[in-house]
């Protein structure tokens, strides 16, 4: 058994820093199948930064204070989810969760299979300056830092 309180997980924001507390609980439990961090989003923070997919992982978002907006696909609908409130994305498919209000939003990202991302399994959806428009990008962590290659023209940004 770990048992942790959250006070006590180290903050660790990811390398985008798209967000000011981001808690790996996951990883200070140590789990091997199961993906859990905390966040608090101040307003105009995201969960992850921009619209990506994880082929290899379903997500849940739990909000428990607050209200999260989330664009889903490649139409960007979005969906509010308020205090008390979950969401479901499955392998694949296209998600970003952020807060548009003016109020602190307290959320939890919960992820299965793997406690942590197989980077040949994300994707992200952003501006390729080759092909002059948004395509869809393989994500890899290069030396702490997002490098994206355009699944189009083969363009790498970094």
């Amino acid at each position: 058994m770990e048992k942790v309180e959250i006070d006590e997980v180290e903050n660790r924001v990811n390398p985008l820093k798209v967000h000011s507390v981001r808690k790996p609980v996951s990883k200070e439990l140590g789990t091997e199948h199961f993906a859990m961090n905390y966040f608090e989003l101040a307003p105009g923070e995201s969960f992850s930064g921009g619209l990506h997919a994880h082929g290899d992982q379903e997500e849940v978002f739990y909000v428990e204070s607050g209200t999260a907006t989330f664009e889903v696909g490649l139409d960007r609908e979005t969906v509010a989810v308020d205090a008390g409130e979950l969401v479901r994305f499955p392998p694949g498919q296209f998600q970003k969760g952020y807060n548009d209000g003016d109020e602190r939003v307290v959320g939890w990202a919960l992820g299965a299979p793997g406690a942590s991302h197989d980077w040949d399994e994300l994707q992200s959806r952003t501006y390729c300056p080759e092909c002059e428009g948004e395509r869809t990008h393989d994500v890899d962590m290069a030396e702490g830092a997002f490098e994206l290659t355009c699944t189009d023209c083969g363009t790498v940004q970094g």
